[in-house]
């Protein structure tokens, strides 16, 4: 058979895309926070847009519900928050990362399993989009990292591992941000839904309901 004859023989199969890794999102508005419209247009605008299109550059598409919540701050006490969903990522938008969770740091994001349930904050009045590569990256991008990397899984490291580690998100950030390189996320976040889809899909049959604390450690 002669190279040509060979060649033509050879079927072509044309390059198809990996189907997108969809991600359930459910953003939670909280209902007692006041938030300013200006703080609410900032989110929908400018912050959030450009977490949704970080994560679309590492074929991660998000399939977001929205509705209203409350997060209730008793003194000296774990918040006690409303409207949450076990079968999804849940964003709570307010003004303030509760002050036990906060340590008067004036965080802008923290991400935690409460009550079994995936939950990261977004402080208004702290968040913004990305700003200095590898410092100062979009919020709602880097505490979603904590959960697609699977930090959600294990109280934060202290001291210089903790610092680490929030490096480490950073840079998937910066990466995601300037160079469109989303390596190893993707790969991670279907790795995260594999783990946690038997206890969603349950979830998803039932109502939901609070159950007992999880440890918190802000990432």
């Amino acid at each position: 058979m002669t190279r040509r004859s060979f060649l033509s023989s050879v079927a072509v199969v044309p390059f198809l895309p990996s189907p997108p890794v969809v991600l359930p999102i459910h953003l939670l508005i909280d209902a007692r926070a006041y938030l300013h419209p200006s703080q609410l247009h900032y989110f929908w605008n400018d912050m959030w847009p450009e977490a949704v299109s970080d994560l679309q550059h590492c074929g991660i598409q998000l399939d977001c519900s929205v509705e209203d919540g409350e997060v209730l701050r008793p003194v000296e006490r774990q918040p006690v928050i409303s409207g949450l969903r076990r079968d999804a990522i849940n964003l709570v938008i307010t003004s303030h990362i509760p002050e036990i969770w906060d340590n008067g740091l004036a965080l802008g994001g923290v991400t935690t399993i409460y009550r079994g349930y995936h939950l990261c904050m977004i402080a208004l009045a702290c968040a913004h989009c990305h700003q200095i590569p590898f410092l100062s990256l979009n919020t709602c991008t880097h505490e979603m990292l904590h959960v697609l990397m699977q930090d959600i899984f294990e109280p934060r490291p202290p001291g210089f591992r903790g610092e680490v580690r929030e490096a480490r998100i950073d840079l998937y950030a910066t990466r995601l941000w300037l160079f469109h390189d989303g390596n190893g996320i993707r790969q991670s976040a279907e790795a995260y839904l594999e783990r946690v889809r038997p206890y969603t899909t349950k979830a998803s049959s039932t109502p939901a309901t609070a159950g007992k604390m999880a440890s918190f450690g802000p990432m």
